[in-house]
């Protein structure tokens, strides 16, 4: 068997990156050298909630999610911990960062330039989609207009400063998370891209004979599920409409401009608790839906780790998933033969069926006035709801076969899970109040006429409709902290509260026998009660993953309950004062952050000062069987975690949780 006709291709077939970053700047730098050592072509990092969302370590927003799902970056101190000994002009460093992306590029830029770095040579990606915020992973912190605005000055300051980087990272992974087809992914990804590239055109920030070069510096990053041929039919689709886009819309001439340029983070919604060492296979798989194809391969790939649905893996789950990818470059023929799926009529098919229809749904969307009209309308949002509560029923009906989960749930000892406490990483509590510590010691020993200036410069140019780059470079070499920096835009721009999409989201179809028997459960218990059941679903901490959290509410009102659900990012207090004014029988939270150690009891404590030690919490997250006990011990009456997939079943047990906190009778009986 030949070897490839290019050593290169062999060498680094793709860029090879596991998605890292937690407790320190310190302890990820030690993490990123030992991921570089190991073969790692490329450094992911991510980022702590706080840092995604503009707040810092010793902010009330930020308790119990300090260097949780990632490092905290409070200033450009702590960039310089987090990139020391790494030379940067070297690395390929994708920074996963959306309404703070500015301000992290700046500090990156500020640090490269301490240690005489050529910026223009920088290579890179911010990831810096906005859109996909509102609609799945919920770090987004200012409206619409003005995000767009900090991504087109972005945009239009790199093509220039920094030619090599991408500022735009066009994410449509985290819209499968929530939910979306293929179709769907596809679409709202192109919209999103058609909004982009509208506001840098209108901006005249650029002219038009340099309009290729922005085009040819956007990137995406898509998600690989388990579906093998028809994810693989999706890129391929994704690659023809794009290039179809660019040469239309944009009059972009140069093939190379129009490549479409794509890394893939596989899929993280289908990791399953339950028997979680098929999650492996699942993993290869993925895998190969985005390389097996050479006229659509990734050009980056970062797999998530086998436990994941467990907790945050530990260094060496890590590596085991960065050597699925090495086995797979070096050690099979893959890069050895062109495109193996060209003239397949099955392949050629499947694309046109992705196509037609991602066409009509774009086409849909700019009907509306384009990505942010749709997002603001609650469009978007809510058909991603509907399309995960469609998923939900199909997996819970059977459907849709889910190894280990339902179906082949039988299963010998596990010897990976035995210990579920060492089987997972755990970020010492202490990382908290030692960041909280150093930040507060940072803005004391800092010179703060400088920082007062650059701020001041900020505030000016946020008011007005010049590039805000030049500003907040400012500030970053002034010494200015992440919370400063997203404190004075939040002044000038406001915040932002998106539609949920849980009133516009359908129900789950027709109800089947369990629905029905929860329904009548809901029905007799609120007569008992003297009135219908209000169940409070609420999202404490910055957590903004709220698919499980939407789900749930979805469910519930299908189920009978009266649903308040206000959406995302809500202190302890602001579930308590709501669960006073609605009256609710039962409130629901969901943590998915790691932080439900700390903002749990904060919510159980609030309940009790409020005299409502009577209304009974339930708890569903990614928590260790460790932590849920000590939640239990605290009062809460029932945690849920990935492995609880029937949403019917957990709808009776919360009706049994109303039922024992109100001293009914243990069941009310199901009609015959």
């Amino acid at each position: 068997m030949p070897f490839p006709s290019s050593p290169k291709d062999r060498d680094r077939p793709w860029v090879m990156r596991t998605y890292a970053g937690h407790s320190s700047p310190a302890e990820s730098n030690a993490l990123y050298r030992r991921n570089l050592a190991k073969g790692q072509t490329g450094l992911s990092v991510a980022f702590d909630l706080p840092t995604q969302t503009g707040y810092d370590p010793d902010d009330e927003l930020a308790v119990g999610e300090v260097g949780k799902v990632g490092v905290p970056v409070t200033h450009i101190g702590d960039m310089r911990a987090l990139f020391d000994g790494i030379p940067l002009d070297e690395m390929n460093t994708s920074m996963t960062i959306n309404a703070t992306a500015m301000w992290l590029l700046a500090l990156y830029q500020a640090v490269a330039e301490e240690h005489g770095h050529d910026v223009s040579t920088l290579a890179g990606t911010t990831q810096n989609d906005i859109i996909k915020e509102y609609l799945s992973r919920g770090t987004y912190v200012f409206p619409p207009g003005p995000s767009m605005r900090l991504i087109t000055d972005m945009v239009a300051y790199t093509v220039t400063a920094m030619p090599k980087w991408n500022p735009i990272n066009i994410c449509s992974y985290h819209l499968q998370e929530a939910g979306a087809t293929p179709v769907q992914e596809i679409a709202y990804a192109m919209s999103t891209a058609i909004a982009v590239l509208d506001s840098v055109r209108d901006s005249g920030q650029v002219p038009q004979e340099r309009f290729g070069e922005v085009v040819a510096r956007i990137s995406f990053f898509v998600n690989a599920g388990v579906r093998f041929v028809e994810e693989m039919c999706k890129m391929r689709a994704f690659t023809q409409l794009w290039d179809e886009l660019t040469q239309e819309r944009y009059g972009v001439q140069d093939p190379k401009h129009r490549r479409f340029r794509y890394g893939v983070q596989v899929n993280s919604l289908g990791l399953t608790e339950a028997q979680p060492e098929n999650n492996v296979q699942r993993i290869v798989l993925e895998m190969l839906a985005v390389t097996l194809s050479k006229d659509a391969r990734a050009r980056a790939v970062q797999l998530p780790a086998w436990n994941e649905a467990l907790g945050l893996p530990r260094p060496w789950d890590q590596q085991w998933s960065l050597r699925l990818q090495q086995v797979l470059a070096y050690e099979t023929d893959l890069l050895e033969y062109d495109d193996l799926f060209t003239g397949s009529v099955v392949v050629e098919k499947k694309v046109a069926e992705l196509v037609e229809g991602a066409r009509a749904e774009i086409a849909r969307v700019q009907e509306m006035g384009g990505a942010v009209a749709a997002v603001e309308s609650g469009y978007m949002k809510g058909q991603l709801v509907g399309s995960l509560a469609e998923r939900r029923r199909r997996m819970e009906s059977g459907d849709d076969v889910v190894v280990g989960v339902n179906r082949f749930d039988t299963t010998e000892p596990n010897p990976l899970t035995a210990d579920l406490d060492t089987a997972i990483m755990v970020v010492d509590p202490a990382v908290e109040a030692a960041a909280q510590r150093a930040v507060q010691e940072w803005r004391a020993a800092r010179d703060p006429e400088p920082v007062e200036r650059a701020l001041a410069a900020l505030r000016e140019a946020a008011g007005s409709d010049v590039n805000l780059m030049e500003a907040t470079l400012q500030c970053a070499r002034a010494g200015v902290t992440t919370g400063e920096w997203a404190g004075v835009l939040r002044e000038v721009f406001g915040e932002y509260r998106a539609p949920t999409g849980v009133a516009a989201a359908a129900g789950s179809g027709e109800a089947d026998e369990t629905l029905v028997r929860v329904r009548e459960r809901v029905r007799a218990t609120g007569e008992e009660l003297g009135g219908r059941l209000r169940f409070l679903v609420g999202k404490p901490g910055l957590d903004g993953h709220s698919n499980g959290a939407e789900q749930i509410a979805v469910r519930a009102r299908d189920a009978g309950f009266e649903v308040v659900y206000q959406g995302i990012r809500l202190t302890p207090a602001q579930i308590v004062s709501a669960a006073v004014e609605e009256d609710v029988h039962v409130v629901g939270l969901s943590v998915l952050s790691g932080s439900h150690l700390q903002v749990v009891p904060a919510v159980l404590q609030g309940l009790r000062e409020a005299g409502l030690d009577d209304v009974p919490v339930v708890v569903g997250g990614i928590i260790p069987d460790s932590d849920a006990r000590r939640l239990r011990e605290q009062g809460v009456a029932r945690v849920f975690t990935p492995k609880d997939f029937g949403l019917n079943d957990i709808m009776g047990q919360v009706v049994d949780v109303v039922r024992e906190a109100n001293g009914l009778d243990e069941r009310v009986p199901a009609p015959a």
